[in-house]
């Protein structure tokens, strides 16, 4: 798909900025959507869906501590919000702060039933184990 760039001599909508930086996100531009994401996030700051585009941008760029703080945002304003719940558990696990991350994880799993939530929590306790050299800090 062929993307027109946006013109960054105007501001550009929210909705429209939501737009053009879900498909970068797609194209695997994440600092593309960044760029558009910060303005739009200027003008509307209490937007969820903002908000979570850019954490995933952030995460896909590997932009760690800054994702973490729109999820840590995110779950604080929704604590049932079940993607932003994994995403940021999958944030801390990147950082290897596993026992950080296991509540989050752990939370999403029960939350979702989703297997791949639980393949996380169980790659996390794993880590968790490795690094404690012993399951019993786990529960």
């Amino acid at each position: 798909m062929s993307m027109q760039p946006p013109d960054f001599d105007r501001e550009l909508h929210p909705s429209e900025a939501y737009r053009l930086a879900w498909l970068h996100l797609e194209q695997r531009e994440p600092e593309r959507a960044i760029e558009l994401l910060d303005p739009a996030l200027e003008t509307e700051p209490e937007s969820v869906s903002l908000r979570t585009l850019r954490a995933w941008a952030y995460f896909q760029s590997a932009r760690l501590q800054r994702a973490e703080s729109d999820l840590l945002e995110l779950v604080e304003r929704c604590p049932t919000d079940v993607w932003a719940r994994f995403a940021l558990g999958r944030v801390l696990e990147r950082q290897s702060r596993y026992a950080e991350a296991l509540p989050h994880l752990r939370l999403a799993a029960v939350m979702s039933g989703d297997a791949e939530h639980e393949t996380g929590v169980l790659r996390v306790e794993r880590r968790l184990a490795e690094t404690r050299g012993t399951y019993s800090d786990l529960r």
